[in-house]
């Protein structure tokens, strides 16, 4: 990894956890120590101008060891109809997060680990810890994993 000041760090690393990859600089950078340290990012290709500001390029997530995430187009959505035919037979409230994620599983294509994601607002260890802990052990449901052809996790119930 190449070597980084604080507030190219901060930067790069702040642009790298937005959808969109933007780099704003904060309120406390300022002046001409501000200037320096884009102009040095743009030197280095870590970052490019963009219609209101600067965006990350692929060096710069690069640069912090990262890979640029894939956008929201390619994830498919999970179908919301007959949701509650799908929860017949689990003790779960309908219209929880943990309701989604059930929602999720039963159905014949099962979900990946983003759509479990997208469905319920958790983190990835969030949806693992539900899967194993409520749902494996509290409610004794069987929760296969299988790996789809793009190498994805789909979680399934049988």
């Amino acid at each position: 990894m190449p070597k980084l000041s604080p507030a190219q760090a901060l930067l790069l690393r702040t642009a790298a956890r937005r959808p969109d990859g933007r780099v704003i600089p904060p309120d406390t950078l300022r002046g001409g120590a501000r200037a320096k340290v884009l102009t040095a990012l743009l030197q280095r290709g870590w970052i490019e101008p963009a219609d209101d500001g600067h965006m990350l390029t692929d060096a710069g997530y690069a640069a912090i060891g990262q890979l640029r995430p894939v956008p929201l187009d390619y994830v498919q959505p999970v179908d919301a109809t007959d949701d509650i035919q799908l929860l017949e037979g689990i003790p779960i409230r309908p219209g929880t997060k943990l309701a989604a994620l059930v929602v999720a599983l039963r159905r014949p294509q099962g979900a990946t680990s983003l759509q479990l994601m997208l469905a319920t607002g958790w983190k990835p260890h969030s949806v693992r810890g539900a899967i194993s802990g409520m749902l494996r052990k509290k409610l004794g449901l069987n929760v296969v994993l299988a790996h789809n052809e793009s190498g994805e996790r789909v979680y399934r119930l049988v």
